[in-house]
């Protein structure tokens, strides 16, 4: 009887954390559509405008949204691996990490280059998040092979 309450009880919570998930990825998708539409527009208006300011730091505004963006999309599909799948998949994740972290330094602003701590702590998390990924991607090759 043990047995078979825990299996209920499991499948309760594994149908939970699918409609979560579900829940989750709609609501992502509706923000990451708003934040399209409103990048967009606002681009729209500024060029329409002559306002862009591209050289005095709006170009790094818009590529901070846009890689924001993208990273939003990576997390997405982040869920719908996991709805497909049923595990989260560490590669996925770490490219998402990664794609965040370009972001940080793509997008920093003047004056951290005398920052020597912030930029040491930026190639620390490049290369751990690399090997990291590297490992993976060598032990599901090596699993595939054998």
């Amino acid at each position: 009887m043990s047995l078979s309450s825990d299996q209920r009880f499991l499948s309760i919570i594994h149908s939970y954390e699918r409609q979560l998930a579900k829940l989750l990825g709609l609501l992502l998708a509706i923000v990451i559509g708003f934040a399209v539409i409103e990048l967009v527009v606002e681009s729209s208006i500024n060029i329409a405008r002559f306002q862009a300011d591209w050289f005095e730091g709006g170009l790094i505004k818009l590529l901070d949204r846009l890689l924001l963006i993208f990273i939003a999309l990576e997390v997405l599909q982040n869920v719908t691996a996991y709805l497909r799948d049923q595990v989260v998949q560490i590669e996925l994740v770490l490219l998402t990490a990664m794609t965040a972290v370009a972001r940080k330094v793509i997008v920093l602003p003047p004056g951290t280059e005398s920052k020597p701590q912030l930029m040491a702590g930026f190639g620390v998390i490049v290369v751990g998040l690399a090997a990291a990924y590297w490992l993976v991607k060598r032990a599901r090759h090596d699993q595939q092979s054998a």
